[in-house]
């Protein structure tokens, strides 16, 4: 009854269905339950006998809940229940018996938990995040690969760059291709569209951990988590602009430890500002995409991002990707120019595929998903590549930089026409 599933009825299923014995435990549960967020009508009277005749004839929920207090055979009930219970349904018990043998008979039965009546709300909701827990497991026959947690950052150098466009799509691919379970937080709190470019709704979740840094654990993840698909949850945020969220970034800090034991990737939207306020953020990242274009701002910018991680997270692969490049005519900044300016290479160029993107926003589906067909599809997909390979073991440190960042800056300077150098 308890194994995970992937039955592709699975999502007509509902999430959470009671049978109780008594009015008592019934308000109890629709308390809990609507802190849950599921429907408190689901609790229904009747026990263990009920149970049995309505999932005989109707579709088995995903967390199923029965009061054994009226049962006289609750073992034999038990195995009723089983045989019309559908594969990967989690059965949490009550009863009113303490007894450690019959404890012990109905969990090798396959119920996920008994509890023990009267029981209280804190007990309840233990029992429903471990069957989430459960429900969010590996799938039957499925194997747990053991694979290093990816950490990496999204910055944009300059506001409208598609920082959060390559983020959004960068975490959907940790998932589609790559089959990692992948956590997308997005630090604007304000004017965040990592939730925006999922087609989704982004809840209060980051809003709350930010006014209540005490509350974050892995209950509150599982809670305040959107799910854009099987693999991939996104924790973002539009909160009023009439109201400022002060923090002093230890619930940013914790939200990331959070994450890092709950998926097996981070991508974290981080506005260019942030590192500044909060640069403790990215002292444990694994990698840091920094996204720039090939404008004069946009390199003065990216030299001094560049030296600012070199300094503050030595420990990050830094790849540095050129976004919304014109293909026709030629950018503001040559790329030679450019890259001789920073003193690395660009790692990507990204052409800008205005159609692609604008279809992107249309449907509500990442840019690499939309433009798989397109140029910039699979390259956005060799991105991603690029960021797993970081913890596979497969990509080198980037070479550190001999020049100073006031050399650099007079670089700039180059690049300007000469009649502008003059009226300087």
């Amino acid at each position: 009854m308890n194994a995970p599933f992937h039955a592709r009825g699975s999502a007509l299923r509902d999430p959470f269905s009671a049978f109780v014995c008594d009015e008592a435990t019934a308000e109890l549960l629709r308390l809990v339950v609507a802190e849950m967020g599921w429907a408190p009508e689901k609790v229904n009277k009747g026990g263990l006998r009920n149970a049995v005749q309505s999932l005989s004839v109707s579709a088995s929920p995903g967390i199923l809940f029965v009061d054994m207090t009226e049962s006289g055979d609750p073992l034999n009930d038990i195995n009723s229940l089983a045989e019309v219970c559908e594969p990967g349904t989690v059965v949490i018990a009550a009863g009113q018996v303490n007894d450690v043998r019959l404890y012990r008979d109905l969990v090798a039965s396959g119920i996920q938990d008994y509890l023990l009546k009267p029981f209280n709300p804190d007990q309840l909701r233990d029992a429903f995040a471990q069957a989430q827990m459960t429900l969010a497991g590996p799938r039957g026959g499925e194997q747990v690969v053991d694979r290093p947690h990816l950490s990496a950052a999204v910055i944009g150098v300059r506001g409208g760059v598609g920082a959060s466009t390559l983020a959004s799509s960068i975490a959907w691919l940790f998932g589609e291709r790559s089959g990692r379970t992948t956590a997308l937080l997005d630090l604007d709190v304000h004017f965040g569209t990592g939730a925006l470019a999922l087609d989704l709704e982004p809840g209060r979740g980051l809003t709350d951990a930010i006014e209540n840094p005490s509350r974050i654990d892995g209950l509150f993840i599982e809670r305040a988590m959107v799910k854009a698909n099987d693999k991939l949850a996104v924790l973002s945020a539009e909160a009023p602009i009439t109201q400022p969220l002060l923090s002093d970034g230890s619930a940013f800090h914790q939200l990331q430890e959070e994450l890092r034991a709950a998926f097996e990737c981070t991508v974290v939207d981080l506005p260019r500002a942030m590192l500044i306020q909060h640069p403790h953020l990215i002292h444990d990242l694994q990698a840091v995409l920094v996204v720039t274009e090939f404008t004069l701002a946009a390199t003065r910018d990216t030299i001094r991002i560049l030296a600012w991680l070199k300094s503050n997270a030595p420990q990050a692969r830094v790849i540095l990707v050129a976004n919304r490049v014109p293909t026709v005519g030629v950018p503001e900044i040559a790329r030679k120019d450019f890259e001789s300016s920073i003193e690395r290479a660009v790692d990507f160029v990204l052409p800008y595929d205005q159609k692609t993107a604008a279809q992107a926003a249309k449907l509500g589906k990442p840019l690499a998903e939309v433009g798989k067909t397109a140029k910039i599809g699979p390259m956005v997909n060799e991105i991603a590549t690029r960021l797993i390979a970081v913890v596979d073991g497969k990509e080198a440190a980037d070479q550190p930089s001999g020049k100073s960042l006031l050399g650099k800056l007079g670089d700039i300077k180059s690049l300007l026409p000469a009649k502008k150098q003059k009226q300087g």
